[in-house]
């Protein structure tokens, strides 16, 4: 498993005894199960429970916001995975700027990280490399994004 190698700056984290939730979308399933075994992974290295991971699915990445939404208030973080490939029309735009827009809002009203995991991609090549756990491992990234967020929070919080 390939894991941020910049670790000078990545403070020391540790998933034992938090809650995450991973919502995942089915469209572009091969990619985003990747994204979601390198996200597990990331997770087990962190010293999380698989116990303590609730796992869920949605049609597609327009769908992810509403979910992570529901779940937020369930879980320390929720980790939004979804692959979005740009096409010949412009749905491409309003699926992306529409699901990144709602993730955002829904962890600003909920006060709960929602991280952002969705892939926008001009291809499926790009697509593979970001990921496949052995290269850009973006699964793994967004899972250490909510470990780091999730222990932030709670020691602001106290």
């Amino acid at each position: 498993m390939k894991l941020d190698s910049d670790t000078a700056r990545q403070p020391s984290l540790s998933a034992a005894g938090l809650k995450v939730a991973i919502v995942s979308a089915r469209f572009n399933d091969r990619l985003v199960q990747m994204m979601r075994e390198g996200a597990e992974a990331a997770w087990v290295h962190h010293g999380g429970d698989m116990a303590q991971l609730g796992c869920y699915e949605v049609p597609g990445a327009y769908e992810l916001p509403l979910a992570a939404k529901a779940l937020a208030g369930r879980y320390a973080a929720v980790i939004a995975l979804g692959c979005v490939i740009r096409g010949d029309t412009a749905h491409f735009d309003f699926v992306a700027g529409e699901c990144a827009r709602g993730l955002m809002q829904a962890g600003l009203e909920t006060g709960v990280p929602i991280i952002f995991g969705v892939l926008t991609v001009e291809n499926e090549a790009q697509a593979l490399e970001r990921a496949d756990p052995s290269r850009m491992n973006k699964g793994g990234e967004a899972m250490e994004a909510a470990i780091e967020m999730a222990m932030l929070l709670e020691q602001v919080r106290g």
